[in-house]
């Protein structure tokens, strides 16, 4: 009888994990490590969705994009968390995303109206350096000087397309005349941000692509003051990072109350210290103290959903003609 009742326990456990619902979320590769936001996020919505949270990491937000345009419908993927507006209309354009309906009190640089993809976390692109290096006050003097860059590659990374963006935002026309003026700056053009940043850290360059936030980390995690973002008098470009639930998951529901949870409290409280970007929604207890120190950019600069599309395509041509010459 014993046997029986240990059969039976055995047997109603496994019926209950099969049972189980799972949800799978692609992002990007720093947001599942051990210091980004994956494994607090994973715990907090795990113990209200009664669920298994699985991140897959995917290179870059465009590495992102790239590889859902390879699934397509197929793909295992219920929410994509990691596009940013430079990516939204194409991956619109997809077909492969559902409308959603999230009501959040968003605390962004723009105003913010979209049935499809939610924003969770925003910063300003930058050049962080040694806080005690003279910066430049503009791409044109960083053109000029012997700075050394570390980028990266916009065809598979959002900051550098992020940068691309800031470029053409700035200087329009002229774009393509800076990125040659800057080519001879820049050390190397690496796949994604880690990689970049790690360049930095270990000497390689003077600057890197990065976010006025970065020093934050340093400042909070590192109790280090020995890194600052450049402020650029022609402003600084908006990054707003969003997530969207796919057409073809098989979790719709599972999907659209991780979306709600994404823009609660639970989440956004995490981002400021671990993905080291400023909350969608400032949380309750507001910033953490070292974001009171960062450089306040002196212009917003964003180039608007409908015409990304058509400037990334310009804008990538210019700085592919520059660094191959």
């Amino acid at each position: 009888m014993k046997y029986l009742a240990f059969a039976a326990g055995i047997f109603c456990a496994t019926g209950l994990a099969a049972e189980t619902p799972e949800l799978t979320v692609y992002t990007y590769d720093s947001f599942v490590t051990e210091w980004g936001p994956g494994p607090a996020v994973k715990a907090a919505f795990e113990e209200t969705c009664g669920c298994t949270l699985n991140f897959v990491a995917a290179g870059d937000g465009a590495a992102l994009l790239a590889r859902l345009r390879l699934e397509g419908a197929r793909t295992e993927a219920d929410v994509v968390l990691g596009l940013d507006t430079n990516l939204t209309a194409a991956a619109r354009e997809t077909g492969l995303f559902a409308p959603t309906e999230i009501e959040a009190d968003y605390d962004l640089p723009v105003a913010w109206d979209d049935d499809t993809f939610i924003p969770y976390d925003w910063g300003y692109f930058a050049f962080v350096h040694a806080a005690d290096m003279p910066a430049p006050q503009d791409f044109l003097e960083l053109a000029r000087s012997d700075l050394k860059i570390v980028i990266q590659d916009p065809r598979s990374s959002t900051p550098g397309l992020g940068l691309l963006m800031w470029v053409k935002a700035a200087y329009g026309d002229d774009a393509a005349q800076v990125w040659t003026d800057l080519a001879d700056n820049i050390v190397t053009v690496t796949k994604g941000w880690s990689e970049a940043y790690g360049l930095f850290l270990d000497g390689e360059a003077d600057m890197v692509l990065s976010y006025t936030t970065s020093p934050a980390y340093h400042i909070i995690a590192e109790d280090d003051t020995t890194k600052d973002a450049a402020s650029f008098d022609e402003g600084h470009y908006v990054q707003i990072e969003v997530a969207g639930r796919l057409a073809a998951s098989d979790q719709p529901e599972l999907a659209e109350q991780f979306l709600n949870f994404m823009v609660s409290d639970a989440f956004q409280s995490v981002i400021p210290t671990t993905n080291w970007m400023y909350p969608a929604v400032t949380p309750a207890q507001g910033l953490p103290k070292g974001f009171d120190a960062l450089v306040e950019p002196r212009e917003a600069l964003l180039i608007p959903e409908d015409q990304a599309q058509a400037t990334r395509d310009t804008a990538l041509a210019e700085w592919l003609g520059a660094l191959s010459r």
